[in-house]
């Protein structure tokens, strides 16, 4: 496939630019006729349904939030061969992030670092986007909170970007994880965790009678957490009736990738050093949830064995996002096929 000449020339240029670029190309080229003949260009589109938090996914490969914060490639995704798509995470406001550069590649080891921090152009602009698309599949919202909000009032943000996007999305996620934004990961804990989860869905429950829609309620979740805090985030979802969890986000561990270089970098570690870690908080969260609650798995799927191993550990759909990076749209199918092979064992 000609993805690997492609990736040899877009990291030679730093990568965020090389991102910026490449979903310029995306929403130009799938936003005008030209996208028509993405299917035909690509190959059949990968089937294997699956029915999880009530919604029916044409396939179980889907895309992380991150990759499409605007919400701007909508079309092009689907077009890639994925089930479902997940753009975010959005803020209130328009937001710049952290100083630059603040994305950075370890080819050696398959991975990025970032420490990003939610830059995006606010919720109004994503939902213009999501009006304009020409999008027809699965779409999930992931929704966080301005940088200059203080954790302790977190939740009138999270309120104001699921009132507005609730309309517009099959699920919304809820981003308490992401190591970039100071103090966030504080929500996953003890009471700020109850008292946010408890106005989430007490507002779920209004706005499902205000559309007659019932839009499911997913939570994000970091890598990082002890085994202890990991049962009381899971029997807090169970006791404030969420609908499923994504695991995980991305990790503070350097522990695999210690002895490369750029690996002191600040932020937050994703691709392969993640899989064993992520796919072992699947294990661990399955085991408490007890097939109460779905799982999305997303970490370190960098080829088709690795998202088998998170569906075998328990999760119901998987996602992608350095592994794409990495190994482009092929993984798209490799994993789709790679998960009917588990399927039908």
């Amino acid at each position: 496939m000609f993805y690997p000449t492609l990736r040899n020339i877009l990291f030679q240029i730093d990568p965020e630019i090389a991102h910026d670029w490449t979903l310029k190309f995306l929403q130009k080229t799938f936003n005008s006729p030209l996208g028509k003949l993405g299917n035909i260009i690509l190959g059949s589109y990968p089937v294997l349904p699956r029915m999880v938090m009530g919604i029916s996914f044409p396939n179980p490969v889907g895309l992380a939030a991150g990759l499409d914060k605007n919400g701007e490639c909508i079309s092009a995704w689907q077009a890639l061969g994925f089930g479902f798509v997940e753009i975010g995470t959005v803020t209130p406001h328009p937001q710049p992030g952290n100083p630059k550069p603040r994305v950075f590649r370890l080819p050696i080891a398959q991975a990025l670092i970032n420490r990003m921090g939610f830059n995006n152009k606010g919720v109004d602009y994503l939902i213009e986007q999501v009006k304009n698309s020409r999008y027809k599949g699965i779409l999930g919202i992931n929704i966080g909170k301005d940088l200059s909000t203080p954790v302790e009032q977190a939740a009138d943000d999270y309120l104001i970007c699921l009132r507005k996007t609730y309309p517009w999305a099959d699920y919304i996620t809820v981003n308490i994880s992401s190591p970039n934004s100071p103090g966030l990961r504080s929500l996953q804990h003890g009471t700020a965790l109850d008292q946010l989860l408890e106005k989430l869905k007490t507002e779920q429950q209004h706005l499902c009678t205000e559309y007659n829609r019932y839009v499911p309620l997913a939570v994000k979740i970091d890598p990082d957490l002890e085994d202890t805090e990991l049962v009381k985030v899971g029997n807090a979802l169970l006791r404030h009736e969420i609908d499923a969890v994504i695991a995980t986000n991305t990790t503070f561990s350097r522990t695999e990738v210690n002895h490369i270089p750029r690996s002191e970098e600040s932020g937050g570690l994703s691709g392969t050093p993640l899989r064993d870690l992520s796919t072992e908080v699947v294990r661990k969260l399955a085991a408490t949830l007890d097939g109460k609650l779905p799982i999305i798995a997303v970490g370190g799927i960098l080829k088709g064995p690795d998202a088998a191993a998170k569906i075998v550990a328990g999760a119901s759909l998987v996602q992608l996002y350095t592994g794409l990076i990495y190994r482009g749209p092929e993984l798209i199918y490799e994993a789709v096929a790679a998960l009917k092979n588990v399927t039908s064992s």
